[in-house]
């Protein structure tokens, strides 16, 4: 049955969302048909306001739309300790543990040298230059436990310990192969009180 045009472009638009298979990208598109006009325009105009009024915060480089986002420049977190995550969307997970009360720094990414992503493509002089201020005590490497992860954490523990910070590792209560973004509170506070050094 043929489908028409633009329910197919929305479609093949919805699939090409990571995660989004062409069932799921069908039921999407057809229950936006079934909303009304103003709750399809309303999304339509959240999705545009993501991306004209999205940054990168200049300190830790997560998403915000103010610079330097609300997590630097809130007063009750400590600046002795800061936690450094692959992806912005990895410090949702941390947070909901409402355990940690440090800092972030977003790498965008790991090393992977099949992919040709070496440390020149992370986001780390931003990081150095802030243990350079003397004021960090302890990085906590809460990289994804999967190879490229693990490699990186190990990398950058080499990087730390000679500037004199506290390098550690999230204990490996997440499962190995496994994503902080699929991680519960209960896993991701664990995680977090058992980190230990490397």
């Amino acid at each position: 049955m043929d489908t028409a045009e633009p329910i197919t472009r929305l479609i093949d638009e919805l699939r090409r969302l990571p995660g989004i298979g062409h069932k799921t990208a069908q039921r999407l598109a057809y229950s936006i048909l079934r909303k009304p006009k103003a709750d399809v325009e309303q999304l339509a105009r959240a999705v545009l306001a993501v991306k004209e009024k999205i940054v990168l915060c200049g300190v830790c480089s997560n998403l915000t739309d103010v610079d330097p986002c609300r997590i630097c420049t809130h007063p009750g977190r400590s600046d002795q300790i800061i936690c450094v995550v692959e992806e912005p969307y990895n410090i949702l997970s941390i947070e909901r543990t409402r355990e940690y009360r440090g800092r972030y720094h977003v790498l965008h990414g790991v090393l992977s040298p099949i992919n040709g992503i070496g440390p020149e493509e992370l986001n780390l002089k931003n990081l150095f230059e802030r243990i350079k201020s003397g004021l960090v005590q302890e990085v906590v490497l809460a990289t994804n436990p999967t190879v490229e992860g693990e490699a990186t954490a190990i990398y950058l523990s080499k990087l730390l310990k000679p500037l004199g910070v506290r390098a550690t590792r999230i204990a490996l209560g997440i499962p190995v192969g496994s994503a902080l973004e699929f991680t519960d509170e209960v896993t991701m506070a664990k995680a977090l009180e058992g980190r230990r050094e490397i």
